[in-house]
């Protein structure tokens, strides 16, 4: 009788990042994973003699020149979106939405585009170092066959709006969907859900307390759009004459479980009340440069005891899934937001891109960095290269440098889905030309408006 024996890996680069404890950097350590599980963190004469001793077979994976960081978390995208990448550039949130991207949505959405522009998207993300999504779309089941295949970590959202649309005739009939998917998947490791209200003025007050007592009882992240532009707030003071967050304070909705998008527009009374009741931002900074929708206060918040996330929104709007460049800019545009060029340290920027997305999600027990008992969601960053040399702060140098293009390895679960730059399971030219069939219908339908 034969039994099947643990699969180990230990992976050995020149830096380990681990994120948490924050701002450490090993040198000379090996990872060890045992059938997807961090085992350990070793010096790499210790977990050389594990090799050894191990008595039985061990995979040795040297990366001699790269930065081993946790696998990066895309804490807001639209990721069937990719599809639209380029349709409607240069202006701003409501025109882009109503003129152009609504529109075009009415005519196309449905199972296989949402299924083809996820692979898509899937495909960028996983070749850029990030292993974990979390998406707010329309049929989220397409959506979660794309990643499935891809073999990337997902968190759903079950998008929540009053208006009719190609998934559900209304809130009530999302919901109730997106309760049978939760159902479906309740027990598969990979797939996480979220509520996502799409924003406080596309929800009204009956969805969103509905919204508030599914989260409680399901103990469920609510995902949504809020203060993306002064408009939204000055429209909301018009109209219902207090602020959106004021709003959802109102309805219970602000606590521990919201992650709110974008935030751009807040006083210092509003980040005291997100800090006290554990509200989670997630920060989309060329989203919002693109659509000159403002800019968030990280360092504020930061310095508030506010959890920071980090998101690229979709491709529509951004125009791209790189999470390497949206740390840089994340960094960069915190300090003269800030007037501080201490504002918002490399450091910090790889925690919002790991860590502060896996906590904004409840994920952080499992992914977001490297330790014992974690899942071993990794990527390797060969720095090797003219544009990453010298290195004297590897994270300085992730961070400010650095590009998802140097990427060489990434694991999902310990299952290698990247090795030496080259995908272990995807077809990217089939992934590729399968979008590339939506162009033209995308294009009549735009040309019909």
């Amino acid at each position: 009788m034969t039994t099947d024996q643990p699969h180990t890996q230990i992976l050995a680069p020149r830096w380990l990042i681990p994120v948490a404890p924050r701002d450490e950097v090993l040198e000379h350590h090996a990872v060890v994973i045992t059938d997807g599980v961090i085992e350990a963190i070793l010096p790499l004469d210790e977990a050389r003699t594990r090799r050894e001793t191990s008595g039985r077979p061990v995979d040795w994976i040297d990366l001699p020149d790269h930065a081993l960081i946790p696998g990066l978390v895309n804490g807001h995208t639209h990721a069937a979106m990719s599809l639209m990448r380029g349709l409607a550039d240069d202006l701003p949130l409501m025109t882009w939405l109503q003129e152009h991207i609504w529109p075009v949505e009415e005519q196309m959405l449905g199972h296989h585009f949402v299924r083809d522009g996820t692979l898509l998207a899937a495909l960028e993300m996983l070749r850029g170092g990030t292993t974990c999504l979390a998406d707010m779309y329309f049929f989220p089941e397409a959506a979660i066959e794309a990643v499935q295949t891809a073999g990337l970590r997902g968190v759903f959202g079950i998008v929540v709006i009053d208006a009719a649309n190609a998934w559900s005739a209304n809130a009530e009939e999302a919901l109730s969907q997106g309760i049978a998917l939760i159902n479906d998947y309740r027990h598969h490791s990979r797939i996480d859900f979220a509520l996502a209200p799409h924003a406080p003025y596309t929800v009204g007050d009956t969805s969103l307390t509905r919204v508030r007592t599914i989260s409680d009882q399901l103990d469920l992240p609510v995902h949504m759009h809020v203060h993306e532009t002064a408009q939204e707030v000055e429209s909301a003071l018009t109209e219902r004459g207090e602020r959106p967050l004021t709003r959802l304070d109102r309805l219970g909705l602000i606590n521990e479980r919201l992650v709110a998008v974008h935030m751009t527009q807040l006083t210092e009374a509003e980040i005291g009340r997100l800090a006290q009741t554990g509200t989670h931002v997630l920060h989309s900074p060329q989203s919002n440069l693109k659509l000159a929708s403002g800019f968030c206060p990280v360092a504020r918040l930061l310095e508030s005891g506010v959890n920071v996330g980090l998101g690229t929104d979709g491709a529509a709007s951004n125009n791209d899934l790189d999470m390497f460049d949206e740390m840089r800019t994340a960094a960069l545009i915190a300090k003269p937001v800030a007037g501080d060029a201490a504002a918002v340290s490399a450091h910090q920027a790889l925690h919002m891109a790991t860590m502060g997305g896996a906590r904004a999600f409840g994920l952080d027990d499992r992914i977001g960095s490297i330790e014992t008992g974690k899942r071993a969601d990794l990527v390797a960053v060969n720095l090797d290269e003219a544009e990453t040399q010298p290195v004297y702060d590897p994270v300085s140098t992730l961070v400010y440098s650095a590009s998802r293009r140097q990427v060489s390895d990434v694991w999902v679960d310990g299952q290698p889905l990247l090795r030496h730059g080259r995908l272990r399971h995807l077809d990217s030219r089939a992934i590729i030309d399968q979008a590339n069939a939506w162009r033209e219908p995308i294009l009549h339908a735009k040309a019909r408006l």
